[in-house]
């Protein structure tokens, strides 16, 4: 009986075993893909890497970079917001440059000031000194000559009666009384003449010196505040309050390199496209006149017709990571330009990567 059940429970194992191996070698039935891979929609169609960008009719997206360098200290705006030309987006800190400009506007209102002076000589109460101080000259002339006339009268009458010296003097004292005279009526013509033309010409060119000063030194100021060139939406900003920027932009700490302060996009609901074709498939490339595209939404069947807009005709050089590597790879391109308009059930955003093929009309 025990030999029995042990040559049962073989044979079950057995058969067990040749189940599993049954089992194990079907082959398993393919998962369905979640997308399917993009397909070339044109006989002849040519591969490219595309990347939306807001739509310009020259250019690319708005990258905004600072004039001037310093901390931020306000930001105007936020990111997805629409903007209207010449918006302020964002504050750097300008309190150094504020002083500087309040301090030339004083200066050039002091030269002004002076410049006023100098064309409002010859002044009223200045004019009446120099009057008063002829006048007095001119009786201190009268003074010395009459002394001298009776000093003359009495030595021709007796030359006794006044001693030479006494009459060197009186003579002294009239020469004395007639230069002073002539120097405070000179000094009252220089006086009523007013201010110098040469000291006026001068003050005017320090005045407008300081005016133009001041008014660079102000227009210099407004570049503290980055405004929007025009119309649009903002799609990022590249720092926060207290981040230093600088022409350069501002630095990106997971980049390691230097980002717009603010970029900007066209408020249209228009996407575009650059491509980039590379240089070994120019020669395959359609006249522009008959050039069509049709771009894939990757992760995706979403598939949207492309309208061409222009080229680039300039093969550039296109530098990529290779893998995270420090070498580049030198990649020769021609940017190729469509647009299109996104439907309403697919929501995209400038800066993601499509795939697209160029094909012939």
């Amino acid at each position: 009986m025990r030999n029995v059940i042990i040559l049962v429970l073989v044979v079950v194992g057995a058969l067990g075993a040749l189940l599993s191996a049954l089992v194990s070698a079907a082959p398993n039935k393919p998962l369905a893909p979640y997308f399917n891979p993009a397909p070339n929609p044109y006989a002849e169609g040519i591969y490219a890497r595309g990347i939306v960008e807001s739509y310009q009719s020259n250019g690319a997206n708005i990258n905004l970079y600072p004039e001037v360098a310093g901390s931020i200290a306000r930001l105007l705006v936020a990111e997805g917001q629409t903007v209207m030309k010449g918006a302020p987006l964002v504050q750097i800190e300008d309190s150094i440059q504020r002083a500087t400009v309040e301090q030339l506007r004083s200066q050039a209102e002091a030269a002004q000031a002076l410049l006023e002076e100098l064309h409002a000589e010859p002044r009223r109460e200045n004019l009446q000194v120099a009057a008063a101080q002829s006048a007095v000259a001119q009786a201190g002339l009268k003074t010395a000559r009459d002394a001298l006339d009776k000093q003359q009268a009495s030595y021709a009458l007796s030359p006794e009666s006044v001693s030479k010296d006494v009459l060197d003097n009186a003579i002294n004292a009239q020469k004395v009384a007639g230069a002073n005279l002539a120097m405070v009526t000179r000094q009252y013509e220089l006086t009523r003449a007013g201010a110098w033309v040469f000291d006026v010409r001068n003050q005017e060119k320090q005045a407008e010196a300081l005016v133009k000063a001041y008014a660079a030194s102000s227009a210099l100021l407004a570049k503290y505040t980055v405004r929007a060139p025009t119309e649009g939406t903002v799609m990022s900003i590249g720092g926060a309050v207290g981040s230093y920027v600088s022409p350069q932009g501002v630095y990106d700490s997971y980049t390691q390199g230097s980002d717009p302060i603010v970029v900007m996009g066209t408020p249209n609901g228009t996407l575009g496209v650059r491509c980039y074709v590379d240089e070994i498939l120019l020669s395959r490339l359609p006249p522009v006149d008959k050039l069509v595209g049709q771009m894939f939404i990757r992760g995706t069947n979403t598939k949207i017709p492309l309208e061409f807009v222009r080229l680039q005709p300039h093969v550039s050089s296109q530098l990529v990571l290779a893998s995270q590597r420090p070498e580049k790879v030198d990649l020769r391109v021609l940017p190729v330009i469509f647009r299109f308009r996104p439907p309403s059930t697919v929501h995209m955003y400038p800066g993601e990567d499509v795939d697209v093929y160029i094909g012939e009309k």
